[in-house]
């Protein structure tokens, strides 16, 4: 017989002989487990998700140009044959990211920071790269590789075993990051397929000198992602200027277009920053201007708001609040379907009005089993509160272990108890900073021109790195330049 060891290299084996794939970029043969249709249909599984995650962006010309210059360098591009998708999606972060199958998705964020189409363009390229080269699909391949071994580690020890499925979501994180190689590859073909349809290819390097300083001011909360594994920016600034120039050089030196102006005119109006009317933080009160309601935030709390739920954390990690909506037509049907959906065992409940709400109050347990006896254990437990708004309910839930509930449970309990109408005319009104494109009557430089269109002195650096300049440099008159405003 043979020991599971052997067994687990043997099923390696096997995957790895019947993996071999031709990359459509490089033209050598790889190891990739997942075929082009598991790609494609990862990519569809994907789509709701991130666009129930984020959002779409509701302006129908950005997304048709994001889409008509998304066909164009797709159908230049190595891999064709693909049902791209492109979208923009409303969130404030810089980012720009692909999954398999053809879906490209950039952030709102990341559209009123670049200053010309061909900017635009080489990051563009460089999210269709990713798609081209596989290097999702690559990525894929190692967890599932990783996956395997983990799986023979799971048959040799209980221990292991217990933390089976956690210990796969981790593997699946740890590979999603595309590595520095992959992104070398990607700004190669940013510049390849940008300057294929027509753009100068050299103002992606200026773009991510923007990204640098913009994580430079942000150390606190470095930019997500899109930074994250890429190469020094320095280095990748250089890099994609000599990649640029020699395309340039063997293709006969092209005139290739920037689009400036027809870039800024395009995002005028466009939403910059956090959009209120999705939920905002102030005071440690969070504010949705459109379900009307508030609720206060424990006093340090970091907190996160996504379309889908509004989340609050203790700086120690020991505690979380969530607030989503929940399912059903009644306050039962609700809590019955998240006690189910999150393998919860209630305890008790009972009835209760907060603050002229119908609500439902109960808490439960997390079961799991203990390794070493074999009992079933409580691995975290929930105070749940379910508040009912006319044909809207929604579910704020405490979470916390066993041991430390007891201390958590009163601030629970003291969130819930304070959600309430919104009434505050100021918050229901609240209105977006929106960018707004000015066109300049005289030189000067980029600082004092700011500060004649209103700009204030605490903002002129975020201002300047939003239009891609430094606060000395010259502008000429007539230009356009980025403000934001009401």
């Amino acid at each position: 017989m043979k020991t599971r060891h052997t067994l687990r290299l043997g099923v390696a084996a096997i995957l790895l002989l019947s993996g071999c794939a031709v990359n459509p970029v490089t033209g050598k043969k790889e190891v990739i487990l997942v075929s082009e249709g598991q790609e494609v249909a990862m990519g569809a599984q994907s789509d709701p998700a991130v666009t129930a995650q984020f959002g779409l962006y509701q302006d129908p010309k950005m997304q048709k140009f994001i889409d008509e210059k998304g066909q164009k360098m797709a159908a230049i591009s190595h891999r064709s044959n693909l049902k791209y998708q492109f979208k923009v999606v409303d969130s404030p972060v810089i980012n720009a990211f692909a999954v398999p199958g053809g879906y490209v998705y950039f952030t709102r964020g990341i559209m009123a920071h670049f200053n010309n189409e061909a900017q635009f363009a080489g990051v563009l390229g460089h999210e269709i790269g990713h798609v081209t080269a596989r290097h999702s699909a690559r990525q894929q391949t190692k967890a599932i590789l990783g996956q395997v071994g983990l799986m023979g580690a799971m048959i040799l020890s209980p221990q292991v075993a217990q933390f089976g499925d956690q210990a796969m979501q981790g593997m699946q994180l740890l590979f999603l990051k595309f590595g520095r190689d992959d992104e070398r590859q990607s700004d190669e073909l940013g510049v390849e397929y940008s300057s294929k349809i027509g753009y100068d290819a050299s103002q992606m390097a200026d773009f991510f000198q923007t990204l640098a300083r913009e994580q430079q001011k942000s150390k606190a909360e470095p930019i997500p992602d899109f930074l994250s594994t890429h190469p020094n920016p320095e280095d990748r600034y250089n890099t994609v200027k000599q990649l640029a120039d020699k395309w340039k050089a063997a293709n006969g030196n092209p005139v290739l277009a920037v689009n400036r102006d027809q870039y800024l005119r395009l995002i005028d109006g466009m939403v910059y920053g956090e959009d209120p009317k999705q939920g905002f933080v102030e005071n440690s009160v969070f504010y949705h201007p459109e379900l009307k309601f508030r609720m206060p935030v424990p006093a340090g709390w970091k907190h996160q708001n996504t379309p889908q739920q509004f989340q609050m954390a203790d700086p120690a990690g020991k505690a979380l609040l969530i607030l989503m909506t929940a399912p059903g037509n009644s306050l039962d049907e609700a809590a019955q379907a998240i006690t189910k959906q999150l393998s919860l065992q209630p305890t008790d409940s009972r009835r209760t009005t907060i603050n002229g709400f119908p609500a439902l109050v109960f808490t439960a347990d997390q079961v799991q089993q203990d390794p070493q006896t074999g009992q079933q254990v409580a691995g975290v437990r929930v105070l749940g509160h379910v508040i009912q708004d006319g044909k809207t309910l929604y579910a704020l839930l405490g979470v916390a272990a066993p041991a430390d509930f007891p201390a958590y449970a009163p601030q629970f309990s003291g969130v819930a108890e304070a959600f309430q109408r919104l009434t505050d005319p100021d918050k229901l009104n609240r209105q977006p900073e929106r960018i707004r494109i000015k066109k300049l009557a005289l030189r000067s430089s980029l600082s004092k021109a700011l500060t004649s269109n209103g700009v204030p002195e605490k903002r002129l650096e975020e201002l300047a790195i939003l239009n891609g300049m430094q606060l000395n440099e010259q502008v000429n008159a007539g230009s356009l330049i980025k403000v934001v405003g009401k």
